[in-house]
């Protein structure tokens, strides 16, 4: 059968879910019915993709992240390796809870550094970026900077991920990109300038 994706001769690839053209799927990795992965994935050594879990356009899985039912990924996110997500708030081995999944979702382009746990029912905004080991137990503002255990923000960055430095007039610069952020009723926009030429 021929596919527009690649995968690992050792990967698991279950009847029943969707990839994306263009996606790689590396060894030891399972992917089960009913997941959808976008278009130029990364899925990395030892991963599990659960039924129902949806993954957007190039987003990257680093190595033995675990992803279960209730969990979405839009466009553009990172996994960083052994990071963790749950879909039960108190579960129990002899109590069968699977149609109590809590639903977490991570939007477009936010980063989930290496080792972090991410708490079910949150939702991660654009760009945020949690450092490697944090404890994510709440909501997460877009292109917040989140570390620790229990997570806390610790200020804020752009969508290259670096540290942004507001001034008196609430205005940041990306050191990397030049591009111009507003620090307005702490939450954080992205000022798109019309240029001319």
């Amino acid at each position: 059968m021929q596919t527009d994706y690649q995968a690992h001769e050792t990967a698991v690839i279950d009847d029943g879910c969707t990839i994306g053209a263009g996606t790689k799927i590396w060894h030891f990795s399972h992917i089960m019915p009913q997941a959808v992965i976008g278009r130029d994935c990364n899925i990395g050594q030892n991963v599990v993709i659960s039924p129902q879990v949806r993954l957007g356009n190039h987003v990257k899985v680093q190595n033995n992240v675990s992803l279960y039912t209730g969990v979405t990924c839009e466009d553009d996110v990172f996994l960083g390796p052994s990071c963790v997500f749950t879909n039960i708030l108190n579960p129990r081995s002899a109590i069968n809870r699977r149609d109590q999944y809590v639903s977490t979702t991570v939007k477009k382009g936010a980063s989930i550094g290496a080792n972090a746990t991410i708490v079910c029912g949150v939702t991660i905004g654009e760009y945020a970026l949690i450092g490697a080991g944090s404890v994510v137990l709440k909501d997460v503002p877009p292109f917040a900077l989140i570390l620790g255990n229990p997570a806390r923000q610790t200020g804020w960055v752009s969508e290259a991920g670096h540290r942004l430095v507001f001034g008196d007039d609430r205005i940041a610069f990306c050191p990397e990109t030049r591009e111009k952020y507003r620090l307005h009723n702490e939450h954080v926009e992205k000022i798109k300038e019309n240029i001319e030429k």
